[in-house]
């Protein structure tokens, strides 16, 4: 129900909602505050990867409780087809890896961090060449003799 109320006795229906009260009650609406908030509204790509992630998580709760479901109901009658358990938790797998995937996408657009130095951990934006911490390279030296030689 879009509108904010009912129709009254009188047959009326209220007022619609504004575009601000619909995108508010949009599922995989994007809260107001915070920096992926405001990303996701400026990018599409971001608002794109916000959906992705919020349809993998709920694929990913529904697959984990149905292998429980059916680790259950095979325990019950006593008869554990390990091969299809098996099946099941390698499709679990792959959705959990695209949802890190994702929220590793989602927060490389949020912090505008490009990964973490080998040494220490820290995060380090695109282009950096020694980390801002320990100050150890980033980037893998690549010898001459490899390239031309």
């Amino acid at each position: 129900m879009i509108g904010s109320g009912r129709a009254g006795a009188g047959g009326a229906a209220a007022a619609p909602a504004t575009s601000t009260q619909l995108e508010a009650r949009s599922p995989g609406a994007v809260p107001a505050g915070g920096a992926a908030g405001q990303a996701a509204r400026q990018d599409p790509q971001a608002i794109d990867l916000v959906q992705r992630r919020d349809a993998l998580t709920a694929r990913f709760a529904e697959l984990q409780c149905d292998l429980g479901g059916l680790v259950y109901e095979m325990a019950i009658r006593n008869h554990v087809r390990v091969d299809v358990l098996v099946r099941r938790a390698a499709i679990l797998q792959d959705v959990e890896a695209e949802l890190s995937e994702v929220e590793r996408l989602l927060q490389v657009e949020e912090t505008g961090t490009a990964g973490l130095c080998g040494a220490c951990g820290a995060p380090h934006s695109s282009g950096a060449v020694y980390c801002w911490q320990c100050g150890q390279p980033l980037l893998d030296h690549v010898s001459s003799q490899a390239i031309g030689g």
